[in-house]
């Protein structure tokens, strides 16, 4: 656990590490949280920063659009060497994917993946339901130019990956205890009108640590090789 930490810095970090490390150097899982700032991934476009103010936005190597890091957030960059880990970028996110989804059922909450958005989402009206989703991804469904339906949706963790040499950092962002505002001031993730929750505003009210502590466990199993 690293707490609360400056982003570039950060940032910085976990490409030194990342550069430096040998093939048996063991694998880390980073968690902190960020004072507020936007990060902008490869495909990002400034035209999704509507109104940034007085938070920096900071252009970063990740994948993905823009979207907001702050205090009240887990973030947690895994940095794995996928090749010794056996298996690939894809199966990587849906395992990301997994422990957010194991993370948020320790609270009583279903976490939903939508097809063609990575990232993990919960129904508005009902964040306790176990009812499939229309919009899950689905086999022959789905794919790139398709255009993800957010309906009845809010996105409550965020995916930012990158791999260099088969080695990952950047990783995932969990929401739970906000200011939102800050998504108002962009099309988060590029999506202009996508919701934003964070656990407090859909009833759950538990604290950083406890969070950040099951979703680093959760991690920690899903991503073991």
């Amino acid at each position: 656990m690293l707490g609360r930490v400056p982003y570039l810095p950060t940032y910085q970090a976990m490409q030194d590490f990342t550069a430096q490390r040998t093939s048996d150097e063991p694998d880390q899982l980073w968690i902190c949280e960020h004072p507020p700032v936007y990060t902008l991934g490869l495909a990002g476009t400034r035209a999704h920063l509507l109104n940034p103010g007085n938070i920096p936005v900071v252009p970063t190597n990740r994948g993905g659009q823009v979207t907001f890091h702050g205090p009240g957030q887990v973030v947690a960059y895994p940095l794995l060497d996928l090749q010794r880990a056996g298996y690939y970028v894809k199966e990587y996110v849906y395992r990301i994917e997994e422990a957010v989804i194991r993370t948020l059922a320790h609270f009583g909450i279903t976490g939903h993946r939508v097809a063609s958005a990575p990232g993990i989402y919960v129904r508005l009206d009902d964040p306790h339901s176990h009812a499939r989703l229309p919009q899950r991804p689905q086999k022959g469904a789905g794919g790139p130019g398709h255009t993800p339906d957010f309906t009845g949706l809010g996105k409550i963790a965020a995916l930012g990956l990158k791999v260099s040499r088969h080695c990952t950092y950047h990783g995932v962002a969990l929401n739970v205890a906000m200011d939102l505002e800050p998504y108002a001031r962009i099309n988060p993730c590029g999506y202009a009108g996508l919701r934003t929750v964070d656990l407090s505003t859909i009833g759950v009210h538990t604290t950083w640590e406890e969070a950040a502590d099951v979703l680093g466990k959760q991690l920690s199993i899903r991503l073991a090789p």
